[in-house]
């Protein structure tokens, strides 16, 4: 994993103060894992590499955020740098927001890159235009919303970067429509969801992992959703659980879970679930989509893979799980001691990674 020394001196901390404000926030290598109950939890280890992990500082934010109508949603979303710069949209995941970028958008910026931070649907400020849209979190619709969302901004293409749902989102588009994709940053490889195949049993340590997958099949876990103080309180589970080693306080979470106030949040989150599990439908608008992503198309954009050593969600094998779905320029990454919140655990290397596709 890069250091923020190596990272300032291969950017040139001249190109902008917010490079070193931004990285001066970020701890050394000698730091101390967050609690060693979510470790245990989880069955991982911490390492003393744990705390390269960037300790988020509430401070870090967005400008104002911007909206826009684009395809069913009107779509909130941050924005820095420079508008004419070559654009780079981030995509979070759950149960995230745009926060997990707060660090990572001021060194892109100070690139010259522009970059977008959009919320996802169900997330923040992020809208339905029209009340009777159905309220579904399938993978090609999330794909489309940010198709929508560039042709809405004017982009013809884009460095996507993402981890988690933004991985998928970003994988897909790159797929599907790899004219609107300049290259690709995907936290934990090839996440396109094959429906037929997520049917199979995962071992048994994976499929605790993913424990409240099958709470939502339930309604339940559906009452729990709804339910503020207690999604409250099962968000933050998971974020102690995936990211043993990352030491973020309270007001860093509470940042964040403000995003799953929005009152189609529930309704997102529990349909794309069960919709991984075939236990709800998707759209009939979106069949075309899913039949072609079943198939495992090769992405043969400009690729960095980025992996988490301590992420429960990692595919064990160093990335040769999905190696052969890329095909163009690529370079795959495992980063020590960080877990499943990538980019806002290490956002120096996250945005490292961005710059790296140039290159590829």
């Amino acid at each position: 994993m890069i250091d923020r020394r190596t990272f300032g001196r291969a950017l040139g901390l001249g190109a902008g103060s917010a490079v070193a404000v931004t990285l001066a926030g970020a701890p050394g290598a000698s730091g101390t894992p967050r609690t060693a109950h979510a470790s245990a939890m989880t069955g991982h280890r911490p390492g003393t590499a744990a705390a390269a992990a960037a300790r988020p500082r509430v401070g870090s934010a967005f400008p104002p955020l911007k909206k826009v109508r684009a395809g069913l949603l009107d779509i909130g979303y941050a924005e820095v740098g420079p508008a004419h710069g070559p654009p780079v949209i981030c995509l979070h995941g759950w149960p995230y927001d745009i926060h997990s970028f707060a660090e990572v958008a001021p060194l892109l910026a100070a690139e010259g890159h522009r970059v977008i931070v959009p919320y996802l649907r169900g997330h923040g400020t992020t809208r339905f235009a029209s009340s009777r849209t159905f309220r579904n979190g399938q993978q090609s619709a999330i794909a489309l919303d940010i198709i929508a969302l560039m042709d809405a901004l004017g982009l013809e293409k884009a460095v996507l970067a993402g981890f988690d749902w933004g991985a998928r989102t970003a994988d897909i588009i790159a797929a599907l429509w790899p004219e609107r994709c300049k290259a690709l940053v995907s936290v934990g490889g090839y996440l396109v969801i094959n429906l037929q195949t997520n049917l199979q049993p995962l071992a048994p340590a994976t499929e605790h992992a993913w424990w409240y997958q099958y709470y939502f099949a339930t309604e339940r876990g559906r009452t729990a959703m709804e339910d503020r103080a207690k999604r409250h309180d099962l968000t933050r589970l998971v974020w102690d659980t995936v990211s043993p080693t990352w030491d973020f306080d309270d007001a860093t979470f509470e940042r964040t879970a403000a995003a799953f106030e929005n009152p189609d949040y529930a309704a997102i989150v529990i349909h794309n679930y069960r919709w991984r599990l075939s236990l709800a439908e998707g759209e009939p608008r979106y069949e075309p989509h899913e039949k072609r992503l079943a198939a495992r198309p090769v992405i043969a954009v400009p690729t960095v893979t980025l992996d988490a050593e301590y992420d429960p969600f990692t595919v064990p094998g160093d990335g040769t799980a999905y190696r052969d779905r890329f095909t163009g320029p690529y370079d795959h990454r495992t980063l020590k001691g960080i877990g499943h919140n990538l980019p806002q655990e290490a956002p120096a290397a996250f945005a490292r990674a961005v710059i790296d596709t140039n290159r590829l």
